[in-house]
């Protein structure tokens, strides 16, 4: 069961088989890994067809896995050339390329049990929320007049309405006129009452507020 199906070469067959099985588990892959996430269409496409894809390709290097793994790499790099991907994609291109390095070596039944123990684990750990941030903790953007001092100018403010506060950015914008305030912060409840925000207003300027949950790209 685990041994490899080319034991006498590469046969229309096994050719067949392995393509077949990964389909299957890329297209399985996919619902797996898109499992309450945000995602684009096209990125379950592609990791739905990269099994399949880098199967190919160790197949058609003769058995060289060093060269095999590059080439499948750099397609697999191509995903994050123009657009940033999270952790979970990361994730999930390189589980979609090892069942597809299995497959390509003739692995069926490793690349079946892999899947099963990658696909059990990772709904787990998402039914579970695992190592999300807690609903408390929020992403805060303040924008305030470059002439106004912003060290302790939302104190009060903030210690009525939060247990913790972090300025994590100063940046200015509007050609030097402004500066964007970038806070992390626990709220003392998950939701954000409007007076949090009117009594920031107050203090900006009535400029722009932002604030949100915190995301997977924000905490990478």
């Amino acid at each position: 069961m685990l041994n490899t199906i080319f034991t006498n070469g590469i046969t229309a067959v096994s050719l067949i088989i392995c393509i077949i099985v990964a389909i299957v588990l890329g297209l399985l892959t996919a619902l797996v890994f898109l499992y309450r996430s945000r995602h684009s269409a096209s990125f379950a496409l592609t990791l739905s067809l990269l099994p399949m894809t880098v199967a190919i390709i160790i197949m058609l290097v003769n058995g060289n896995i060093g060269a095999g793994v590059a080439v499948a790499g750099a397609f697999a790099l191509v995903r994050f050339r123009s657009v940033p991907g999270t952790a979970r994609e990361i994730a999930a291109i390189f589980t979609a390329m090892a069942l597809g390095l299995a497959l390509g070596m003739g692995y069926v039944g490793i690349a079946v049990i892999f899947f099963a123990f990658t696909a059990v684990l990772t709904l787990i750990l998402t039914r579970v929320n695992f190592g999300a941030a807690s609903r408390y903790e929020k992403h805060l953007k303040i924008t305030i007049p470059e002439s106004f001092d912003y060290n302790g100018l939302f104190d009060d403010v903030f210690d009525k309405y939060t247990t913790r506060v972090h300025l994590e950015q100063v940046k200015t914008t509007n050609m030097g006129t402004l500066f964007e305030l970038t806070y992390s912060v626990t709220m003392n409840d998950t939701s954000v009452p409007k007076d949090f925000l009117d009594e920031l207003r107050t203090r900006n300027g009535n400029l722009n507020i932002s604030i949100g949950d915190l995301s997977d790209k924000d905490m990478m």
